[in-house]
């Protein structure tokens, strides 16, 4: 598999915006570990390879256990998650097939576990996070070579 086009280089002021919104969000307060379940769950529906590498890896280099990896496709038929994890991959299926809808159900649900300016930024993480599959799908990023800064501190020392 080859990438189709790089488009950091050939358009680099969107590039530089969707980092900054990851900049955001790594300083918002939302949970780390859900962050990492939001973007590999959503990477999954999206079918995009190369973000679920990197986004298995960054999440194993933090501290993320094999088995919920692992499990995260079938979250709903295992122990391994909180209320509070189910609620955000919930809201984060929800987000992402966008088509289906968005129930005030699974609202009221979600905002049961996130005040308010935490699912607005659960929910920017959704968006930021399908942003890149789109991204990443459509000009090949190739996975596999991707690594997790917080791995490659480890090794340096």
């Amino acid at each position: 598999m080859q990438g189709r086009l790089n488009p950091a280089s050939l358009a680099p002021e969107p590039y530089r915006k969707q980092v900054a919104m990851e900049t955001y969000l790594a300083g918002c307060g939302l949970d780390p570990v859900i962050k990492h379940l939001v973007k590999i769950r959503a990477s999954q529906i999206n079918g995009c390879a190369y973000c679920i590498d990197m986004h298995t890896k960054d999440a194993r280099a933090e501290g993320e256990t094999e088995q919920r990896i692992y499990a995260l496709s079938a979250w709903r038929e295992t122990p391994f998650f909180t209320d509070r994890e189910r609620a955000a991959l919930a809201w984060t299926e929800a987000v992402t097939l966008v088509p289906q809808g968005v129930s005030d159900e699974l609202f009221e649900t979600t905002s049961e576990h996130f005040p308010e300016k935490e699912l607005v930024d659960l929910t920017w993480a959704i968006a930021s996070i399908n942003a890149w599959n789109r991204i990443a799908i459509s000009f090949r990023s190739v996975p596999g070579e991707y690594q997790s800064p917080a791995t490659k501190h480890a090794a340096a020392t």
